[in-house]
């Protein structure tokens, strides 16, 4: 067990953490490419990159009514492909015949998140398959590296995440102190996912899935779907975890999967399974070829965010409070209720505290004291489903720490089917 009671989070950490629900945006020359996957070794042409109806305000738009409050672009996947009109490759959207070579998807998408005040993030593989001297020249690719990433960073004012990819990294060696000294020279406040110096992590699948328990202190870090090594930090590091998932079984766009799409009870599972143990989901949605976000997967998101909003927005009581010396937070109706789930969020500012915690309530009829639920972390929140029970009272009990705990909040609902 990881012992952090020194370790706590920066005030941009505990943001994020916030944030909890985004867009992942898996759109590019692949797109255009039926059936092409990652590191596929037959080429791509830019003159196939043509998304006539591009509209990002549409994208951010349904990402904001869904409740997301922040989305990430592939500005630049493992293909080399740029987003942007980079002055360092020839193989962007300024060798496209989408608009006449001088469209630029990355400043529509970072726009787009400002209009409807949705956080903008850019991912980059530092993998390129285009750049032939990946493997060649180590000075020159850093030089590549740094150059692509001064456009990105220093071109569209403000971005809130860079997400490095690791695939395809696996044996490269980055001049990561030049890399990482250039980002936070550009952007002081960006936080950086899962590579470099990161400020959060990958949750070690693509499956949308946060283990048990899911600490927000780690000692290591996964950074690659393609192998089971971890990467051993000097210390001991505050980086709370997202998930990132597919809404079809592909990341980009594909005319053949449409019977894949999760189904609102698998994506309301998955929301369980990472919000609900305390950290990020990141929900992926490829554009189609014309630069939309296909009409089911519009719907599928709407009745997802329609669903959060139906079960979690209007709790049936609320109780606040910081440190309890007895490390027990008690509810207690006027009248005995259902309740069906219980949502904690331990406050996190001075570190994470709770190593285990059980819920009692109170039954109806007999007036005893029954524990129904035991957990270990709570995190930044912790959603508690069980089945529908009458209580005369419910409490939080916490039963092991490092620390003296504080409880940020609790909340009760009755959501039923």
């Amino acid at each position: 067990m990881i012992t952090n009671s020194i370790v706590k989070p920066t005030p941009r950490q505990l943001d994020y953490q916030d944030w909890e629900f985004g867009l992942f945006v898996h759109f590019g020359l692949r797109t255009f490419y039926e059936g092409y996957v990652d590191f596929d070794p037959r080429g791509m042409s830019p003159t196939m990159f043509n998304p006539e109806q591009l509209d990002c305000e549409q994208w951010i738009r349904t990402a904001k009514e869904a409740g997301m409050n922040y989305a990430v672009l592939t500005a630049k996947h493992h293909d080399g492909f740029s987003n942007w009109p980079s002055q360092y490759s020839t193989f962007s959207v300024a060798q496209s015949p989408w608009k006449e070579g001088k469209g630029d998807v990355v400043r529509e998408f970072v726009e787009a998140c400002r209009k409807y005040d949705v956080k903008p993030g850019l991912y980059y593989s530092p993998f390129d398959g285009s750049a032939d001297f990946y493997n060649q020249d180590e000075q020159a690719y850093d030089d590549y590296f740094v150059n692509q990433i001064t456009e990105l960073l220093g071109n569209y004012g403000d971005i809130d995440i860079l997400w490095f990819d690791g695939c395809g990294s696996e044996d490269h060696e980055y001049d990561w102190k030049r890399i990482i000294g250039e980002i936070r020279r550009l952007q002081p406040n960006i936080l950086i996912f899962n590579m470099g110096d990161p400020n959060f992590r990958w949750v070690g699948n693509e499956d949308g899935i946060a283990p048990v328990p899911c600490w927000n202190v780690v000692d290591a870090l996964e950074f690659s779907i393609m192998t089971e090594e971890k990467e051993s930090l000097s210390e001991k590091l505050w980086l709370p975890a997202e998930c990132d998932v597919q809404m079809r079984s592909n990341w980009f766009y594909s005319d053949s999967d449409d019977h894949t799409i999760k189904s609102l009870d698998q994506l309301m599972g998955l929301y369980y399974y990472s919000v609900g143990r305390g950290t990020n989901l990141l929900l992926n949605i490829g554009p189609d070829r014309q630069g939309l976000l296909p009409a089911l997967d519009v719907k599928q998101l709407s009745d997802m965010g329609a669903e959060i909003r139906r079960r979690f927005d209007n709790p049936i009581a609320t109780i606040s409070g910081a440190s309890n010396p007895s490390m027990e937070w008690v509810y207690e109706p006027a009248q005995p209720h259902l309740v069906d789930h219980i949502v904690i969020q331990e406050d996190l500012s001075e570190g994470e505290h709770i190593r285990q915690f059980q819920i009692n309530i109170m039954t109806e009829k007999s007036h005893r004291t029954v524990p129904v639920y035991v957990g270990q972390n709570i995190g930044h929140k912790a959603i508690i489903r069980i089945p529908p029970v009458k209580a005369r009272s419910i409490a939080l009990a916490v039963t092991q720490t490092d620390g003296q705990p504080s409880i940020q909040e609790m909340s009760f609902y009755y959501v039923g089917e």
